[in-house]
Order: C-alpha cells, then structure tokens, then sequence
C-alpha cells in the first residue's frame, strides 16, 4: 500500500506510542483537541462523552479507562469516541497528580484527615501494588482511591464539559457559516459568468 510503513511497530512500540507520544505533548494535545473538535455529533453528545472519560481516567482502574469510559458514556447517552479521547486526561504526566489527590480526598471522607502524600511516592506505591501485592494488601490504598475519585472525577468531568461544550459549539458554528459562504459563492458563480456573456 502506497505511503504504509516498511517496517511494521511492534505491539510493544504501539503501546509505548499510546502511553508516551513520539511527538511533543504540545503536539499531541493539539491533535486530539482536532479530533474532538471534528467529530459528527452535536456538542452536548461530544462533551459528555468526553467528560464520561475525563471522569473514568480519575479513577484507579488502570487497563480499564476504555471500558470504564464507554460504560459511562453509555449511560448518559455520550459520543463513544468522544469518551476514548476523553481518556486522555489522564496520562504519565497526570497519573501522579490525579492518585495522590484521589487517595487523600478518599482519606479525608473516610476518616475526616487527609494525610500528606507525595504525587510521585503514592504513584510507585500503587505501580509496585498493582504488579506485587495481592489484592488483599494494595485494597487499603485503593479503597481511599475509589472513594475519592467520585468527586474529583464529577469536578474534572463538569470543567471538560464545559470547555469541551463551547469549543465544538464553535467550531460548529463557524464552519456552517463557511460552508454556507461556500455554496452561495459556488451558486452566484455561474450566473454571473452568464451575464457577463449575454451581455458580450
């Protein structure tokens, strides 16, 4: 096939492209803000099931973001593309952030004290866990996890709804209002060139 790749990436080299860009994360939030953008949906459809897997990325069902996302856009009747881009919000770079925060918010709802915990330290915890420890064991750090991941999953899901909501809405608008421009100026075309010719 014309333009394919002569040697094909291995699933390890896939994998590796979809946790870590090749290209800069400038360039990779820059194309899937395109992708959103241009999908065929109307712009409630699209942010909610962007917001569904902004929401399922803040919880700890790591392997699981797809499946949590598209079960999530499901119910609220979002975009299902829309939900697997939305999963994006959380990556190597967030990941850290989002576990320490859900752990201490979980902390704080289930014992009235959130305890101080270092972005980069409950992350290898909870990587050494998830790889060496029984479930029976890594199930205290996940429990606060779960928990906390309800209310910063609503809070990340309603920003990106909202921001999500009223960039499609106008990319929308805007490009109705170009391909209106386009077909009157495709339409008074031939017209015009006819009276140019009745009158010659």
């Amino acid at each position: 096939m014309l333009f394919q790749r002569r040697n094909r990436p291995s699933r390890i080299e896939r994998l590796r492209v979809a946790v870590w860009p090749r290209n800069s994360w400038s360039r990779s939030t820059k194309y899937f803000g395109k992708r959103v953008l241009r999908l065929t949906a109307t712009p409630h459809a699209i942010a909610v099931g962007f917001a569904a897997g902004a929401f399922a990325s803040c919880t700890p069902l790591v392997g699981f973001h797809f499946l949590t996302a598209f079960a999530a856009a499901y119910l609220v009747r979002g975009n299902m593309i829309a939900a697997a881009l939305g999963t994006s919000i959380g990556n190597p770079l967030t990941f850290p952030f989002i576990w320490a925060f859900t752990f201490k918010i979980g902390q704080w709802i289930l014992h009235g004290r959130a305890p101080k915990a270092d972005p980069q330290q409950v992350q290898q915890r909870f990587q050494e866990g998830l790889f060496e420890k029984s479930l029976d064991s890594l199930w205290p750090m996940l429990k606060p996890m779960f928990i906390g991941a309800v209310p910063l999953g609503l809070v990340v899901g309603t920003v990106s709804y909202v921001i999500v909501y009223k960039s499609v809405e106008v990319y929308q608008r805007r490009r109705r209002v170009t391909l209106e421009n386009r077909n009157k100026r495709d339409f008074t075309a031939p017209s015009g060139t006819m009276e140019e010719d009745g009158s010659a």
